[in-house]
């Protein structure tokens, strides 16, 4: 994989299982971020594992929409859906915080909660997301045009459309599925 200008994955973890374990460890600047909703956390020493496992391989992690969790497990920040619309009013938690639009007034909103990354989504066509609602390459770099924060591309990343986010202006890649195929 000859990624030149993406510097940073973000995996969003869904089942830290041991095969993806080796792969993730060999993925330079990754960052695990947990859904601590999931199934797989509802046990503790799932729970316990992974981050021990991310402490152990120096892999920054983060939680979703949880500043108290962040805290506690000493997390380097918070990731914040698009759906999450509180203000942060307190900005001294010393901690990043990451946050995902799929438009301009996301965008705003997630600027105001203070996020230094901003993820848009969705720039390719996902499970979630048909073609009617994707991005492409031209529309996401239209949106983020005139962004002042880093852009992180998200949704639909694998092996045949990874080398068009370089004709981007995105910073680093989120997957989820993509783990799979390295």
């Amino acid at each position: 994989m000859n990624l030149k200008r993406i510097f940073r994955y973000y995996y969003f973890h869904e089942d830290l299982n041991i095969i993806y374990l080796n792969k993730i460890a060999k993925l330079k600047n990754i960052s695990v971020i947990f859904d601590q909703k999931n199934n797989y956390f509802k046990l503790k020493n799932n729970f316990l594992r992974a981050i021990s496992f991310c402490k152990k391989e120096k892999i920054s992690y983060y939680f979703i929409n949880d500043f108290r969790l962040a805290v506690k497990y000493k997390a380097k920040g918070v990731y914040l859906r698009s759906s999450y619309k509180l203000p942060i009013q307190n900005s001294n938690f010393n901690i990043d915080i990451i946050g995902s639009a799929h438009n301009q007034l996301e965008y705003f909103f997630k600027k105001r909660q203070q996020c230094k990354v901003i993820m848009l989504s969705p720039i390719f066509e996902n499970m979630k997301y048909t073609k009617n609602k994707i991005l492409n390459i031209n529309r996401f770099n239209l949106v983020a045009s005139k962004w002042e924060t880093e852009v992180t591309a998200l949704g639909g990343i694998n092996n045949s459309n990874i080398k068009k986010i370089r004709m981007t202006k995105s910073k680093g890649v989120g997957f989820s599925r993509f783990i799979e195929t390295i």
